[in-house]
């Protein structure tokens, strides 16, 4: 799996991850890369075209798709699955963390815990197994306290 990020704070040298993915370096591929490094807000392909093309206007949806499905089997991006909802985006992170997605707006929230991932390599290795990668996501609506 190729990390993009180094830390919490995301590498700007995309030309690089994409060559030792073995992928061609295209304006239109850095561009995708760089919007999905600049917030991290999980955006959505619709979101990611948008974002893009005020970088490179010539970046298309078919290019996005096709951008995304090829950074994704190199392990530079992860998607995330969320039912009912369109597919999110981020980058590969160095951190395993899980997400919270609040039911009433969509947003995506990261939450990062490192309790959490020692609770599910204990659990693991109680079965007999060591984790390779973990992703949960949590559903919730705020509180109205």
């Amino acid at each position: 799996m190729t990390n993009v990020t180094d830390g919490d704070q995301p590498s700007t040298d995309y030309a690089s991850f994409l060559r030792a993915a073995d992928l061609r370096v295209t304006p239109q591929r850095l561009a995708i890369i760089g919007v999905l490094a600049a917030e991290a807000d999980h955006p959505s392909a619709d979101e990611i075209l948008s974002r893009a093309r005020r970088i490179d206007d010539t970046v298309s949806l078919a290019t996005v798709y096709r951008t995304l499905s090829s950074l994704e089997a190199a392990g530079i991006i992860r998607k995330l699955a969320i039912e009912d909802a369109s597919a999110r985006f981020e980058l590969t992170p160095r951190r395993e963390h899980d997400h919270l997605v609040d039911v009433d707006t969509g947003e995506v929230i990261e939450i990062p815990n490192d309790e959490i991932v020692q609770l599910h390599q204990e659990i693991a290795r109680r079965m007999g197994y060591d984790i390779v990668s973990h992703h949960t996501i949590l559903r919730g609506r705020r509180r109205q306290d």
